[in-house]
Order: C-alpha cells, then structure tokens, then sequence
C-alpha cells in the first residue's frame, strides 16, 4: 500500500496549488481526482482578473497549473475516492481508499469542489444534452445564430451570457431578482453588450418535443405565465458543496453544507484541511489558489511538528 505525508482529494485550481506547494516543501504527496484535473475550472470561459493575464479561459490556465504540478507531485485522474477512514498505523493517520487502491496518509487536503445546482424545473432533467445546459464553453458553439437564455445573477452567469453573445448566440438573461448580484464590471458588460434582460421571473417549466422549444417563466411579483420561444437554456444559479467525504469524517459544515476551516484551512478533524469551493466564502479562482498554498503549508508544519 503505497503512503504519502499529504493526499490532496480533488485536482481543482486549490487542489494543485496545495500540491505545487507541498511537492516544494520536500514531502511525498498526492492528488487525486474522479474526473480530468480542473474540474468546474475548466468551464470558466472567460477571466480578465487573474493576476499576471488580462484574459485567459480557464482551460488554458488550467493546463498551464497543471504542467507545473507535475514538476512537484504525482496526479492521478479518473480515479475516485470512495472513503476515508481515520486510523492509527505508526505515523499515518488516514487510509484512503478510492475506485482503484488504497493508500496512507498522514494528512488529507479535501478539495472535493461543488456541483452546478439546479433549478428543479418541469422538463429540465428531460432534456438535458437537448437543449439544457449547465457549461457555456462546453456546449455554446451549437447554438450560433439560434435563441437562447441564460438563467442567474452572478458572476458566473453574465460571464457566461457575455461569452455566448459574443461567439454569436442571441442571449436573454433571466433573473429572479430586480438586481444582479454580479460585479458592477460584469453589469456594465452586459449593458455595453446590449444583451437582453428579463428581471423578476424564474422558470416554470421547459417544454419541447426532442429538443427543447420553449420556456414558461414566471413572474416572481405577479405570478402572470409568459411561454417564450427559445433553442436553449444555459443554467447559472449556484453550486452545491461535494461534502460527502466531509460527513464521512465528522467534519463541522455550516447550515448550507460548506466545510468550516480556520485561518490555516485546518477542519475540526486533525491533520484534514478544506480548500476551495467546499469551504464556505468567496467563490473565486484566485482565493481557492491561496486557500491551497495555505493548506499545504499548515499539514507541512503539522507533519513536522
């Protein structure tokens, strides 16, 4: 069974930040991620304030991150962790069992990231891959020219109306609210863009016969029914935290699901930090980066204590 001072879960921009700085600090660590290395990184279209780039897709970012991790720790992708097991063999703490093997470790970085959420509307399940989206890089180019809308308020919703505008798609974006709660930036864009906006509606149900065809939104105020004509939905409205592992250990989480983690990222549970989009605060690339330099330094510290 193969033993590492640190296993970092989830190979996300924290993820092989933490492993870049472990791999620095001389120890034996370990990322490991079910999917590609990135993940939901690789979906950002667009950034304009990552340091050091004026504008670089997430995908690209992604692979320049990766390649320098490589120089500093072992990744292995496709691979799931499916339990992780507190014991006490010598100085391993951890046994970490994934869809492959099993390894030890002394000390474990979660950085299981977040899933898209969705919006639990009549039809959405039904026509997912038909006309139902959650990534705008992933799917965009198949609708050019064709009617589409885009559902939310944040940051990553008027990034991904802008980027589906600007590769030729007709965008409307739909908000439940009277107010985006995206950066004046990204609001400024979308007026520049003259990207259309309805405010204060959600969507009912979305119909169609093989393809999607249509939307029933809402009004959140009156309650009035307004079917409109659309190619497809591209949905932004949030994500929800991978904590499954967490629960696993005991982790303390807060009332949304996020894990809570003190200044040095550490979680209730010795030598277990959290990095990333399964903590609680701001969602941002860059923050998830520090939170991941931070982690790696906090279980090296422990390690050698």
């Amino acid at each position: 069974m193969d033993k590492y001072d640190i296993i970092i879960v989830g190979g996300g921009p924290g993820g092989l930040t933490a492993g870049i700085y472990a791999g620095r600090q001389g120890t034996k660590n370990l990322i490991v991620d079910k999917d590609l290395a990135g993940g939901m990184g690789r979906e950002v279209p667009e950034m304009e304030n990552y340091p050091g780039y004026e504008n670089i897709s997430g995908l690209e970012l992604i692979e320049i991150m990766k390649t320098q991790a490589e120089k500093n720790t072992e990744i292995h992708e496709f691979e799931n962790v499916e339990s992780i097991e507190k014991i006490e063999e010598l100085e391993y703490n951890f046994k970490v069992k994934t869809s492959k093997t099993c390894y030890l470790t002394k000390t474990v970085i979660l950085s299981t990231g977040s899933s898209h959420s969705h919006l639990n509307a009549k039809g959405e399940d039904e026509f997912l891959g038909r006309g139902v989206s959650y990534c705008a890089t992933c799917d965009g180019l198949f609708f050019q020219n064709r009617n589409i809308i885009v559902v939310g308020g944040g940051n990553s919703a008027l990034q991904e109306a802008i980027y589906l505008n600007n590769i030729g798609c007709n965008v409307t974006l739909i908000h439940r609210r009277e107010e985006f709660r995206a950066q004046k930036h990204l609001q400024d864009m979308i007026k520049k863009e003259g990207i259309n906006i309805i405010y204060n509606s959600v969507v009912e149900e979305i119909k169609g016969d093989v393809l999607v065809e249509s939307v029933v939104l809402k009004d959140t105020k009156t309650g009035e029914l307004n079917e409109i004509e659309i190619n497809g939905i591209f949905i932004s409205i949030g994500y929800k935290p991978h904590n499954e592992l967490a629960k696993q250990l005991d982790i303390e989480l807060d009332e949304s699901g996020h894990i809570i983690v003190d200044k040095e990222q550490k979680t209730n549970v010795e030598y277990v930090y959290a990095i990333g989009d399964v903590c609680a605060g701001l969602k941002q690339w860059i923050v998830a980066c520090g939170e991941g330099a931070v982690a790696a330094t906090s279980a090296y510290h422990d390690i050698k204590n």
